[in-house]
């Protein structure tokens, strides 16, 4: 198939735009490939469909090998199928919620459990139907609030959901196997280099859940892996939990004591207070590990009921706000304001603590259920019975040490939610971790039967019965990947497609003004077309070879044939754009480098 640019829906720029901020986005706009809407939406130009559907059949091939059957939903769903399973508030702000004419609610879908819950309910009804894995390639919507780096941050992108239903926690297991697989080969076949991480199931619930993180400095994600095999997102992550002292080892302790430190509004200065006011016995100076910090935040359910959490964490760790959210999932999270604290008149800010010690050493608490403010207080793993703190005396300007866990105070629960950091032991004991920069690509997830009980999808199973079905969700951001592979591959020249989604097999340029180039041109791409090859032609007249070979080198085509000046001798050059060479060829030769 011949493709010529003379006649070709199609225009480049030579400036960035103004509103991009990766290189994806830059190129993108500028090649050619899709055009800006609104923010975080985008039209698509005919470049950048192909591109897209060269993705798309990648990811059907492998669909089809998995045993997996293609069907298409709306975007626009009515709002009673995921008010059933409780997302129609869980989703919050990030809902496209609308109304029709006659003031019936209605949705632009962020996922699409629901509707493929319901229509296998429709038409299943014996296990013998079953297992079944269903899929579809369709655009969805998620209210960003700062949608930005074009197709990797989007409000409206082209996703490929996929759900599998089995009557059986086992089959579950086999297809969730399944689809795992043909992921590794979907990412496999598109050049992506991939970790597959543990994750946090979110809004989508279920027992397991795995991303597949692009590892690149751009990526929305923190992932953390060891030597030994261990990967995870980290809000997944969880912190090993030290063995707790003994009741005859915490008896031996120093009684808790309180000490003025004035001056000490951050964990440094109250860290080197301490070491003038209190030098350890056993020579060793006090540092941040020592210190417990207390932090409050105001936990927002959906109902609109708030209340102040306090959250212990060593001093030298900092709250992860994403690890804080998975710790409250469908809350809104944030840290209490001046108002919560003038509310709160036993919360002394900077030097809050679990405890007030009286002059005799007895302590009573603060923080906890049963404590006076009556805010719940919740505690890192690793402060576990027996590590001693230093930390706020409820106090202005007065702080205590050698306060003991189990001892002097106690918490109404554990939370990981502290920063992760490189060296940080891995939970299956594979060794330190290191963290890196990882974008999402691929999500899969062992849903189990949240949606199927919610939405009473039942089958006879082999007795007769009814069984609920269990279900697996698989989702590949079919977008993002194309944003993706752009960031991967381009120069400072432009993009550089891998071949296998390249919008042609060969880019064809003809150059100058003696007919004879063009005779032979015309002649190459009919032989290049003939023989299989997709074939864009340059074969605009009155166009400088300058802004031919820009537009050649930016619309990232991996090989392209310059035909000019030696044409008339019978040769051609032939330039590999991703390995950056350019060679003289025969004419006659060139067909055959594409065969």
């Amino acid at each position: 198939m011949i493709t010529r640019l003379s006649s070709y829906f199609l225009k480049t720029l030579r400036e960035d735009p103004a509103d991009a901020e990766v290189d994806s986005h830059k190129l993108l706009v500028r090649a050619g490939y899709i055009r800006r809407q609104a923010p975080g939406v985008f039209g698509w130009m005919p470049l950048g469909l192909r591109v897209k559907g060269r993705i798309e059949q990648i990811i059907r091939e492998e669909m089809a090998a998995a045993g997996a059957h293609e069907v298409h939903f709306p975007a626009l769903l009515p709002r009673e199928p995921y008010e059933a399973t409780g997302r129609w508030e869980e989703y919050g702000d990030a809902l496209f919620r609308l109304q029709d004419r006659h003031g019936a609610d209605y949705l632009l879908a962020p996922t699409h459990e629901e509707v493929f819950t319901l229509m296998v309910k429709d038409i299943i009804s014996s296990y013998k139907e079953l297992p079944l894995a269903l899929y579809q390639i369709q655009d969805k919507y998620r209210d960003e609030a700062r949608p930005r780096a074009g197709l990797l941050r989007g409000r409206e992108f082209t996703m490929k959901d996929a759900y599998s239903f089995d009557v059986s926690d086992e089959g579950l297991a086999a297809s969730y196997q399944k689809q795992r697989d043909a992921y590794e080969r979907i990412f496999s076949r598109l050049g992506l280099e991939y970790v597959i991480v543990s994750a946090d199931a979110g809004a989508m619930g279920g027992s397991r859940s795995e991303e597949f993180l692009l590892p690149i400095a751009i990526g929305e994600d923190t992932f953390v892996r060891s030597e030994g095999g261990y990967a995870a997102n980290v809000e997944a992550y969880r912190s090993p939990v030290p063995a707790a002292a003994s009741a005859e080892e915490i008896a031996a302790m120093p009684s808790a004591l309180v000490f003025d430190s004035p001056d000490t509004p951050t964990i440094d200065t109250l860290v080197a207070h301490t070491n003038r006011a209190l030098p350890r016995s056993d020579g060793r100076e006090w540092n941040a590990a020592d210190t417990l910090k207390c932090l409050v935040f105001a936990v927002t359910s959906l109902e609109g009921e708030r209340e102040l959490v306090a959250i212990g964490i060593p001093g030298d760790r900092d709250a992860d706000m994403k690890r804080v959210e998975v710790a409250f999932p469908n809350c809104e999270v944030e840290p209490a304001t001046a108002e919560d604290f003038a509310a709160n008149p036993a919360l002394v800010k900077g030097y809050i603590g679990p405890v007030l010690i009286d002059g005799s050493g007895g302590a009573s608490p603060v923080l906890g259920l049963e404590g006076s403010s009556g805010i719940r207080f919740l505690l890192d793993p690793r402060i576990v019975d027996g590590t001693a703190w230093v930390t706020g005396a409820n106090e202005h300007e007065k702080h205590i040490a050698h306060l003991v866990a189990g001892r002097d105070f106690t918490a109404d629960g554990v939370v990981d939610v502290a920063t992760v950091r490189d060296g940080d032991p891995a939970p299956d004991g594979s060794g330190p971790v290191s963290l890196a920069r990882g974008m999402e690509i691929g999500h899969v997830f062992q849903l189990g039967r949240k949606y199927a009980e919610a939405l009473g999808l039942k089958v006879l199973d082999e007795n007769g019965k009814l069984v609920t079905v269990t279900m697996g969700s698989y989702g590949i951001g079919v977008t993002r990947i194309m944003a993706a592979l752009a960031e991967l591959n381009h120069d400072d020249r432009g993009l550089v497609w891998p071949r296998e989604i390249a919008p042609f097999d060969v880019h064809v340029v003809a150059t100058g003004k003696d007919p004879i180039v063009f005779e032979k041109a015309e002649a190459l791409v009919s032989a290049l077309s003939v023989s299989g090859s997709e074939v864009l032609f340059d074969d605009r007249p009155k166009v400088s070879p300058g802004v031919k070979f820009g537009d050649a080198e930016l619309l990232g085509v991996p090989r392209v044939v310059v035909v000019g000046r030696d044409a008339a001798e019978g040769f051609a050059e032939v330039w590999d754009r991703a390995a950056g060479t350019k060679d003289k060829v025969s004419l006659d030769e060139v067909p055959a480098l594409f065969a």
